[in-house]
């Protein structure tokens, strides 16, 4: 247990803030966090109710490259504390890991409480002090002190070092509700808007004078899963496809396949007003096959009897041709085999935020020095989703807002071994 003069305060519970708390114990640092909800790590917990992702065990260049445009920025922390080393530091805590078929890494027992107790357990054993229902109001005017509302009241909090690890904007019941944005903007720090990141999309109508999906097609198929399907990007070509599956909402698509896309989908809507995504709903198939398919001759059988018996197409693919297809070019065997390849689905926009898995943008990397901390607030150090970056589900997020956690906590560390 630290007995340092030197205190942190960390605000956030989430994987950022909590990793942010265990560097500064390893440097003899007093930490107190806090959290605007009853107890810490609650999103973790919802990450981890089917099953906790924890890393990927892709090789390091390619898991670099989830993260897109910002790979540059993270590739420092992400370098230090990649897919191995969250195994290895898992392993520390007692918790085993295996590497799924897809290569997500997950615990042995897929469970996140085991891990987070475990954590929590040697994090107050090394002295941390957790401080439950105090949400951040920002500093006092006079003091420059730290504000919270709490059970009690309003209170302060003063501390030589700060790390801010509040999230995005997603999932707002958990705590990550984005009202740091304004506490920040006000201190005049660069911030990039807060978007959707792993998200759905609703559609755009696909009949005269609809809002999206026909009545007919959601209320029988809404929340059905597609697959085997492949997608892209209709500005690529075949060779980008990425193999997987969605699930039809009642206004549009969501699912882990959407989820790979969301960043394209959501830049090109906001740059065209729409998106298209196109939808193999015949992978293992090539489209000489599939064309030969639907020039075969089908006698007195209905379409639907001829794709299912000659290619398996039924169900919600069925549907899902006759939504976006004329009968015209259902009956032309070339364009159907066309569409079977390449179904366009037109999106309209991005699920709300706080729908969203994660959110992208936050705090400018170019806000920070190299040590993550706030050219306009020093002392004040920045960590997790807060942060202006985004990456795919698949162990990416949670790898990464380990990974800025580190670097905070360590430039916290050096900012206090130097306060008078």
């Amino acid at each position: 247990m630290t007995s340092s003069s030197k205190r942190a305060a960390i605000i956030g519970g989430g994987p950022a803030g909590l990793m942010a708390a265990e560097v500064l114990l390893q440097r003899g640092v007093a930490v107190d966090l806090f959290d605007a909800m009853p107890s810490v790590g609650r999103k973790f917990l919802l990450a981890g109710r089917g099953g906790l992702n924890l890393t990927h065990s892709e090789d390091p260049l390619p898991f670099l490259g989830r993260f897109g445009e910002r790979s540059g920025a993270l590739r420092d922390a992400i370098s230090a504390f990649g897919g191995d080393e969250v195994r290895r530091w898992a392993a520390g805590l007692g918790i085993e890991t295996f590497v799924g078929t897809s290569g997500r890494v997950f615990p042995t027992d897929m469970k996140a409480a085991p891990l987070l107790r475990a954590w929590l357990h040697r994090l107050r054993a090394a002295g941390l002090r957790l401080h439950t229902r105090h949400r951040w109001k920002g500093w006092d005017a006079s003091t420059g002190e730290l504000v919270f509302d709490a059970p009690a009241g309003r209170v302060t909090h003063a501390a030589d070092a700060t790390v801010l690890a509040l999230g995005g904007a997603s999932w707002p019941r958990l705590g990550s509700d984005g009202a740091w944005v304004r506490l920040l903007a006000a201190r005049g720090v660069s911030i990039s808007p807060l978007l959707p990141a792993n998200c759905g999309f609703d559609v755009m109508p696909t009949r005269p004078g609809s809002s999206g999906w026909s009545e007919h097609l959601w209320q029988r198929f809404a929340g059905q899963p597609v697959k085997p399907v492949a997608a892209r990007m209709a500005s690529q070509s075949e060779q980008d496809s990425r193999q997987g599956e969605f699930v039809l909402t009642q206004t549009g698509i969501e699912g882990s396949l959407v989820y790979a896309f969301s960043a394209q989908l959501r830049d090109e809507i906001a740059a065209h007003g729409h998106a298209t995504w196109l939808i193999d709903l015949l992978p293992q198939h090539t489209s000489a096959q599939v064309l030969a398919e639907t020039r075969r001759p089908r006698g007195a059988r209905s379409l639907s009897t001829h794709l299912k018996s000659r290619l398996g197409i039924a169900g919600v693919k069925m549907a899902l041709l006759h939504e976006v297809l004329t009968p015209e070019e259902l009956d032309d065997p070339a364009r159907l085999a066309a569409a079977l390849k390449a179904l366009p689905l037109k999106l309209a926009r991005p699920r709300p935020v706080d729908e969203a898995i994660s959110t992208a943008g936050g705090v400018r990397f170019d806000a920070l020095d190299e040590n993550g901390m706030l050219r306009e607030l020093p002392g004040v150090f920045v960590a997790g989703e807060m942060l202006d970056w985004e990456a795919p589900t698949g162990g990416y997020l949670l790898t990464a807002c380990f990974a800025t956690g580190r670097v905070a906590g360590e430039g916290a560390a050096r900012w206090v071994a130097h306060v008078k």
